[in-house]
């Protein structure tokens, strides 16, 4: 993993991670936020100019194939991308922001995957570790996931960045789950023979799965370059 200099001063960040959230717009974790003073909150969005049009983070899972990941809390927009060898240029996956937010683009085990593969080729990073934390925002849960499993690991990763003696506001990772649960909402997942796979959502749902990972035939989800980094992920692992 390799991160852009302000990112990594901002991991072991309350305010920092108060934003990345959204836990500041009042979404989970904001009824601990009494512990942060509200100018921490406005500093770490001063501290971002926004004339950088590099990724934030890179995560390299093998073969390469590598995702990109945007945290621009100054304008509270975030976005994942991904690249395979023979990309002509990164391709998105979702997005998450306070206005039309799509960031559901990998299942559970998916993102798990990747996470290990990270570990595996960087001794600096470690499951459950930053890239998990940073990530769990784009995966979603569902009925036949180890949902038990997934927070106790998000809680993890976000555990190993908590400065040393803080006990103030952190997020948690029941706070992740809040955003990321979608046990008995609806959705199904599809898979066709080239081995894709994409969600689709029953009507009249109490949540709405807000993803691009449509079917291929819909086209704007990268199908073909999320299986080729899958598969790099799964030899990288399998390689440990």
């Amino acid at each position: 993993m390799t991160t852009s200099a302000p990112l990594s001063e901002s991991l072991h960040s309350p305010s920092f991670w108060a934003r990345y959230t959204f836990a500041h717009a009042d979404r989970a974790g904001s009824d601990r936020l009494g512990d942060l003073p509200d100018d921490d909150l406005d500093d770490e969005r001063d501290d971002e100019d926004g004339e950088d049009d590099d990724p934030d983070a890179v995560f390299e899972v093998g073969g390469g194939c590598r995702l990109l990941l945007t945290a621009d809390v100054g304008i509270d927009f975030h976005s994942l991308e991904i690249v395979v060898p023979g990309s002509a240029e990164p391709a998105e996956l979702g997005w998450d922001d306070l206005a039309h937010w799509h960031p559901y683009a990998l299942r559970w085990s998916e993102l798990d995957l990747i996470c290990r593969a990270i570990a595996a080729l960087d001794p600096g990073s470690s499951h459950p570790g930053a890239p998990l934390a940073l990530l769990c925002r784009y995966a979603a849960v569902f009925a036949d996931d180890d949902v038990d499993a997934a927070v106790a690991a998000v809680e993890a990763a976000y555990a190993s960045l908590r400065p040393s003696g803080w006990d103030g506001y952190w997020p948690r990772g029941t706070d992740w789950l809040k955003g990321a649960d979608f046990r008995g909402h609806g959705v199904v997942w599809q898979h066709d023979e080239a081995g894709n796979r994409w969600a689709t959502q029953e009507d009249g749902q109490k949540r709405d799965f807000y993803s691009t990972r449509v079917a291929p035939t819909s086209g704007g989800f990268p199908h073909t370059e999320l299986r080729t980094l899958l598969a790099a992920a799964a030899a990288t692992v399998g390689a440990c």
